[in-house]
């Protein structure tokens, strides 16, 4: 049988809409509510420092780096510019800009020390000229093995554990997606994925991409068989 590019790596644009909800309402408000802030809102008197920074920690997969991802695509839709960055990111990504309004360090638990240094210094810098920033790691500040001046830093404002779905609301959630894209998929079909592939939200809403992808290449409807088939050769590829 010919082979189907099942392209389960390729990142997606996020949005909020796209973040299904479950624990983290407040969480999700507070970011679209970052949004639609200014530099310039950020140096008012009345902002504290502290509001202007915030973190956000869970385990691989439970939707930190959708969540900023989004809140950069948001930004960038109200005008402003967000800058969001990352471990294997160049050395200049943790320059200040006064044209930066949005500062998004992902997986600051993977920084090596150099980096460290460059993301204490670019929160003071942010603390002092303006500007708002959010970023994410593993595990909630005091538990982060980085530097004592940086783990301050990143427990300087507001700190929230994003909640990963339970089982039941992942099916919910991916039975919505069936819903939204005019697909039929048996709900076996989902739990079988769901105990059989990988569990976070973005590795199965890929899944269903290639499912649908592979079950429009063979002409054949979407069946566990079929969902089978495709992880078999998911697994042969790799």
């Amino acid at each position: 049988m010919k082979q189907i590019p099942l392209d389960l790596s390729a990142d997606q644009p996020q949005s909020f809409d796209s973040f299904v909800t479950g624990r983290n309402a407040e969480l999700l408000e507070r970011l679209k509510l970052l949004a639609t802030a200014g530099v310039d809102q950020s140096t008012q008197t009345g902002s504290a420092s502290t509001d202007r920074f915030l973190y956000l920690w869970a385990e691989a997969g439970a939707g930190k780096t959708h969540l900023l991802q989004a809140l950069a695509s948001s930004v960038a839709q109200e005008g402003h510019q967000a800058r969001l960055i990352r471990a294997d990111s160049p050395d200049s990504a943790f320059d200040y800009s006064p044209q930066i309004t949005h500062y998004l360090l992902d997986d600051v638990d993977q920084l090596f020390e150099e980096q460290q240094i460059a993301a204490f210094n670019l929160f003071n810098q942010i603390r002092e000229q303006g500007g708002w920033m959010v970023c994410s790691g593993t595990l909630p500040p005091t538990r982060l093995e980085l530097r004592e001046d940086l783990r301050t830093r990143l427990g300087w404002g507001l700190i929230y554990q994003v909640h990963d779905l339970s089982d039941d609301e992942k099916i919910a959630a991916l039975l919505q997606i069936t819903l939204d894209r005019g697909l039929e998929i048996p709900p076996a079909v989902m739990m079988y994925m769901l105990t059989h592939y990988r569990r976070d939200m973005p590795s199965l809403s890929r899944m269903l991409d290639a499912l649908d992808r592979y079950s429009l290449a063979t002409k054949r409807a979407i069946t566990l068989p079929l969902l089978r088939e495709l992880l078999q050769q998911e697994s042969g590829e790799q």
